[in-house]
């Protein structure tokens, strides 16, 4: 039995730390914050309740294998899952709205033909066989096996299957999700429903590889779900697994510094000099990790290099409680687009767009609102962060959230008059509950072109590994999920760890 400290207590060290305990480790977490769960918090406030972080849960098997292999309670006995249908109303610039089913693709072609026109379904449909050959492609090494020490094939090889276009004379592929959109989709709609799922996940449309179709895919395939009581509820039962498997929570605990002995992970450093002895660390993100390690490179040139996190974006979000009942037909998830989807890819380049693409979640849950005559609802709208983007100016966080509310108007008439009071989050407010560096928000691992790769879980420090969104496979609540299997195998199991089977 080893001594294991883990680092932070987001989804991806849980899921690590619970793992590890039913092998018959000891395992202790040690959080900075009051609170689990990293970036799936709540606000409450006069009995509104809002999530503030993932508002809906894909490729739920993830955490129904982590239920299944770390005890005899299977996730549904300790939250109550919920499919939402339809998945999600889309409102396009020029008025067209359409409600996508959930996980029906032949739903899905018929709403865009009526919504949109003749052969608008039939063009989604066919890029979702694509996305799906690029599902098939990728799963396995960019989320269910350790990052290839060949990693550099997954940014060579482009795995989406792309449609011959051409152009003055030539034929070219799509390479990135915005060629996809323009070349493939033909109809601007269309790629807004694209640029929308990439934009959910942080991902920018214009350099991403054009394997970002699996992100739509994911949801298309497997559908999604909510959480009753708030996704929160499903920080809350990973916690409580752990414990129950006798994971020790230590809250308040800053980890200032990672302890080597004989070139081994030896334990941690915390703030006000305390040590804690260890046999094995699991860390927090690269780019963090490397300020509580000196003297030594955690990652050669070999491997994945940690970007900077504040390169990536992060989010707004606005919790809005409203006076007056949900109405019956509301749905739980509109993405209202905004009038330029070409021109909104310039806020990965230049900064903030005057009208976003924002999502509006509307959760039936009696959990989240005082009672049957009020309603909470959350913006959320993707936004540059970190260095020279100012989201501390009360001016400019007031005068940003005015124009989601404007585009979340054109969806919810009458919206503004029912608002007793707004609550509005910034990556200012990511970056002091996550520590993640202005507050960005970690995107998934994507093959091909300019897709992100992250870097591995395992590190040049013997014994320090790494669990979480900004390690491999990258961001996303599935993808914290299986970042922490990933660690707990390559620990049970070392360095031939090759996966899941």
């Amino acid at each position: 039995m080893a001594r294991i400290a883990v680092i932070g207590a987001g989804m991806g060290a849980m899921a690590a730390a619970a793992r590890l305990a039913v092998a018959g480790h000891r395992v202790a977490v040690y959080e900075r914050t009051e609170t689990y769960g990293g970036a799936v918090r709540r606000f409450e406030r006069d009995g509104f309740a809002f999530d503030t972080g993932p508002g809906l849960l894909t490729l739920p098997a993830v955490y129904r294998d982590l239920f299944v292999k770390t005890g005899k309670e299977p996730l549904e006995s300790v939250v109550e899952l919920v499919q939402v249908d339809p998945s999600s109303r889309h409102v396009f610039a020029d008025g067209t709205e359409v409600s996508l089913p959930n996980a029906s693709r032949a739903g899905v072609v018929a709403a865009l033909d009526e919504a949109l026109g003749a052969g608008a379904g039939a063009r989604w449909g066919d890029f979702l066989v694509r996305a799906r050959e690029t599902w098939d492609r990728t799963r396995r090494p960019l989320l269910e096996e350790p990052l290839w020490p060949n990693w550099s094939v997954l940014a060579e090889r482009e795995p989406y299957p792309s449609v011959p276009h051409k152009k003055f004379l030539r034929t070219r592929r799509a390479g990135t999700l915005a060629e996809v959109g323009a070349w493939e989709l033909r109809d601007p709609r269309l790629a807004a429903l694209l640029y929308g799922h990439a934009l959910a996940y942080g991902v920018d449309p214009g350099t991403a590889p054009a394997s970002a179709a699996v992100l739509p895919y994911m949801e298309h395939a497997f559908g999604t779900w909510y959480v009753r009581g708030g996704m929160r509820e499903l920080a809350r039962a990973v916690y409580e697994r752990c414990v129950k498997r006798k994971v020790e929570f230590h809250f308040r605990a800053e980890v200032t510094g990672v302890l080597e002995t004989d070139g081994r992970a030896a334990g941690l450093e915390l703030a006000g000099g305390t040590v804690v002895e260890a046999d094995m660390v699991v860390g927090t993100g690269p780019w963090r990790l490397r300020d509580l390690v000196t003297g030594r490179e955690l990652h050669g040139s070999e491997d994945v290099p940690p970007d900077a996190e504040d390169l990536h974006p992060g989010r707004v979000v606005v919790c809005l409680a409203l006076s007056g009942p949900r109405e019956p037909d509301a749905v739980h998830r509109t993405v209202v687009h905004g009038p330029d989807p070409e021109g909104e890819l310039d806020l990965f380049r230049h900064g903030q767009t005057p009208e976003p693409t924002i999502r509006i979640d509307r959760p039936d849950d009696p959990a989240l609102r005082p009672d049957a005559e009020h309603e909470s609802m959350v913006l959320t709208a993707t936004v540059p962060c970190g260095r020279g983007h100012d989201w501390i100016t009360p001016g400019v966080v007031d005068a940003f959230a005015e124009r989601m509310l404007a585009a979340a108007e054109r969806a919810v008439p009458g919206l503004r008059e029912r608002i007793l009071w707004r609550e509005v989050r910034t990556p200012v407010d990511t970056e002091r509950e996550t520590g993640a560096q202005g507050g960005a928000v970690p995107p998934p691992s994507l093959a091909g072109g300019e897709g992100t790769l992250h870097p591995s879980n395992s590190t040049a420090l013997p014994g320090l590994f790494t669990a979480g969104g900004w390690s491999h496979p990258g961001g996303g609540l599935p993808h914290a999920g299986m970042s922490g299997a990933l660690v707990a195998g390559l620990i049970v199991e070392g360095p031939e760890f090759r996966g899941s089977q």
